[in-house]
């Protein structure tokens, strides 16, 4: 009989071989549809908010890629087991290599996105799975008949290997590194950026240019506005999706007088404006980094809704994008004076495909799972009560505003500096609040000392601040906390950041030496 640990390597490599076969169609057909990309798209939606919380504060940008690395490695051993169930009969590991595949077909097709070619993918990876499977056991027990048929030691464990069952393992080998090109092909197809090539016309209202920050004399604060390359990436998509601006559209529909469509084509026709925004994801903690301050290129939201014809008693644009993820908006944000946008582009570029190429809202004061929705292509206009969007039925708040909050920069939590004159530095701000007015620092529990401001670029984005210290051997407690334009101070008390975005002072400890 073959050995326990031949068997999970056949299983193994059929299991190859169908996920790179899949994927590679998928990247033909619908790159979400990739069966690892599907099942890993249904965990997320399944994982308990908790958890998503954990990911998030533990791994940061990173929890995608080991999401991914997860439900791989998963995959790999079951597969491994359905290998070790062939042993005694291939149909036993056939029927789990069909379950997985079930598995994979059952999560693509639930989508929220989903057409009927997501079906496809799942249903090719699992019949090259079993084609393979079955190939492998068929030519280890043909070979082992040749050998000797007699002989029952020959594919002992441990037995010597003979030139024809050298034979059956370079070709599980073949088809192992054959499956992993035909898996970086798929990766390698994946649909090409679709930003490229694309340029935005003038604003017809550029934004004044930004003031100098204090990151040319006050080393380790934040820049004033934060480059594309570093700017923060939290979402649900596991893959990207790359969107053709020639067949995209936004439908505005719902409570409305009229549903209206506007095309990529249409939004380069208007009078785009630029804006200084800085946006801020609910799943930031006190002096987290997920927060980033950048110049925004698009159109008014109340503009394009007026266009519609909003009716009085509608409450929300339940916004959907182009890979089904839902996000409530409060109408009267987008409606309001705070300038609430359509974007197209960030930092005087067309919009990264990272951050929702074509298309993307930006609603100054909001977190961003209620007002920062990526690849938008719907704003359904109704009620909270007849449409609940994918956070909100997560238990997160409807409706949350930004929190008044600063973060300490430089110097940094658990480092060693040198005793003499530095600087404590950050950024602060107070969207809700009209901005930030004050900015002070305490050392080991004393006074209040004011911290001095940065540039002032408007009430919808941060702003910098250092306070020059005479830093004394030992070891230190740096906190600091901010006031908006109101004069009020933010919140105290320290809570998480579900349901609405955490509060408390930054509080940083340090080593001088």
């Amino acid at each position: 009989m073959i050995s326990t640990r031949r068997a999970a390597a056949y299983g193994l490599v059929s299991a190859l071989a169908g996920m790179a076969t899949g994927h590679l169609v998928a990247a033909l057909l619908a790159p979400e549809a990739s069966p690892v990309l599907a099942v890993g798209s249904a965990v997320i939606d399944a994982t308990p908010r908790a958890v998503k919380e954990w990911a998030v504060s533990a791994l940061g940008t990173a929890d995608k890629s080991v999401l991914l690395g997860t439900v791989s490695l998963v995959t790999a051993a079951l597969a491994a087991g359905a290998g070790v169930l062939s042993r005694r009969r291939v149909a036993y590991g056939a029927t789990f290599i069909a379950l997985l595949g079930a598995l994979a077909l059952t999560a693509a097709v639930t989508r929220p996105a989903s057409t009927p070619i997501f079906a496809i993918p799942a249903v090719v990876a699992t019949g090259v799975g079993l084609l393979v499977l079955g190939h492998l056991f068929r030519r280890h027990t043909a070979t082992s008949q040749l050998e000797n048929p007699l002989d029952h030691t020959a594919y002992a464990p441990g037995a010597p290997a003979t030139p024809r069952r050298r034979s059956v393992l370079t070709g599980a080998t073949g088809i192992g590194i054959g499956s992993a090109l035909v898996g970086a092909l798929g990766q390698g197809l994946m649909r090409p950026d679709p930003a490229a090539g694309v340029t935005l016309p003038v604003p017809a209202a550029p934004a004044a240019p930004l003031p100098p920050g204090l990151e040319s004399t006050v080393p380790g604060i934040s820049p004033l506005r934060t480059p594309v390359a570093d700017f923060y990436r939290i979402d649900t998509a596991l893959t990207i999706p790359r969107v053709d601006p020639g067949t995209w559209a936004l439908t505005i529909d719902g409570m409305v007088d009229r549903e209206v469509r506007f095309t990529f084509a249409d939004l380069l026709a208007m009078d785009l404006l630029e804006s200084d925004v800085t946006i801020n994801c609910v799943s930031n903690e006190v002096g987290g980094p997920y927060i980033g301050s950048a110049r925004w290129t698009g159109v008014l939201v109340k503009d394009l809704l007026a266009r519609a014809g909003v009716h009085p008693e509608a409450e929300q644009a339940y916004t959907v994008s182009v890979d089904g993820m839902t996000i409530s908006i409060p109408l009267e944000a987008l409606m309001d004076d705070r300038g609430a946008l359509l974007a197209i582009g960030m930092n005087g570029e067309p919009l990264p495909t990272q951050h929702g190429f074509p298309a993307r809202l930006i609603t100054p004061g909001l977190y961003g799972y209620v007002g920062a929705t990526k690849w938008v292509e719907r704003l359904y206009v109704t009620t909270y009560a007849k449409a609940a969007a994918y956070w909100s039925e997560r238990g997160w708040a409807e409706r949350a505003e930004v929190k008044t909050q600063t973060r300490i920069d430089t110097p940094k939590a658990g480092t060693g500096i040198a005793a003499g004159e530095v600087a404590i530095a950050g950024v602060a701000w107070a969207q809700a609040g009209g901005g930030i007015s004050r900015v002070e620092v305490s050392v080991d529990g004393g006074g209040w000392l004011q911290a001095r401001l940065g540039p002032a670029v408007g009430p919808a984005y941060w702003r910098q601040w250092h306070l020059p210290w005479t830093a004394t051997p030992g070891q230190h407690t740096l906190r600091a906390r901010a006031s908006d334009a109101s004069g009020t101070v933010q919140d105290e008390t320290v809570r998480p950041i579900a349901p609405d975005g955490a509060t408390g002072y930054h509080v940083v400890e340090i080593t001088v030496q």
